[in-house]
């Protein structure tokens, strides 16, 4: 039985909820055993909690992070594997993905992600486009959609060019190559780095902050920041919609076969087939 604070979430059964104080509600991903991999359940919640976070008057800040060793390791694969094959829940995972995004850049109240471990996809989506991104040194953040064989859709044509600038966009989002921390927060792309035993109190030092703030300010400031995210709504439509359209290719069951016997993938799609 939930605590009564947070009685309101209790049906987003994937997400641990808390008071760590007052006006704050922090967010845990827990999938035991995985990482905290986003099934099908967690990436539903992860899409549909921000509406229930913008409504509720108890919450002013949110920090987000992950259980045990990881913030999350991405996609379970079960699920990207019935994402590749059934049409219904690629046709879910699409407008999930969709709202996950425009909800989290549309959710009044300041967000602030703390990663560790290893971020990768919706987890990932979540913790950078958050309004504070704090990072440990050794964290990987990844975004492996080219290396499944599917573009690189998800949150990452609407941010990764905007923090870090298109070449090192282009980079990373099309060799998939991890960046620590560190780096991370020489090139923009999160907010902080602190030592892992510091994460979790920098972020609450930093929702303190936020939270004796001007409720309307923070929304207003938030509100016309993101309105450059906004901006680049057709880019991430367009992206998010090859992504699925690569699901339903070819190239996607030789990645997830790839991922899951831990070998390089063998591609053959022809790309002058492609949108591009």
């Amino acid at each position: 039985m939930p605590a009564p604070e947070v009685e309101r979430y209790q049906r987003f059964t994937t997400l641990q909820f808390s008071r760590p104080a007052s006006r704050v509600l922090e967010i845990v991903l827990s999938n035991p055993g995985r990482l905290n991999a986003a099934d099908a359940d967690m990436h539903r919640d992860l899409a549909d909690v921000w509406p229930e976070i913008d409504r509720d008057p108890q919450t002013r800040v949110v920090v987000v992070r992950g259980a045990g060793k990881a913030f999350s390791a991405g996609g379970d694969l079960d699920f990207v594997e019935s994402v590749i094959n059934d049409v219904q829940t690629r046709a879910r995972a699409y407008r999930e993905a969709r709202d996950l995004v425009y909800n989290v850049i549309n959710c009044s109240k300041p967000i602030i992600s703390a990663m560790h471990g290893v971020a990768v996809g919706a987890g990932l989506a979540v913790g950078l486009l958050a309004d504070v991104s704090i990072v440990t040194p050794d964290v990987r953040l990844i975004d492996g959609h080219t290396r499944l064989g599917v573009a690189a859709g998800d949150h990452a044509a609407i941010i990764w060019p905007l923090l870090v600038g298109m070449a090192k966009a282009k980079y990373y989002l099309l060799t998939c190559e991890p960046l620590t921390g560190e780096e991370a927060e020489r090139l923009g792309l999160v907010s902080l780095c602190v030592p892992e035993a510091d994460l979790v109190e920098r972020a609450y030092e930093v929702a303190a902050r936020l939270v004796v703030a001007s409720p309307i300010a923070l929304a207003h400031t938030k509100y016309a920041l993101n309105n450059w995210l906004r901006m680049a709504g057709p880019s991430f439509d367009a992206s998010l919609a090859l992504e699925f359209l690569g699901f339903a290719g070819q190239d996607a069951p030789e990645g997830l076969a790839a991922v899951r016997g831990k070998r390089s993938p063998n591609f053959e799609d022809d790309p002058s087939r492609s949108a591009g």
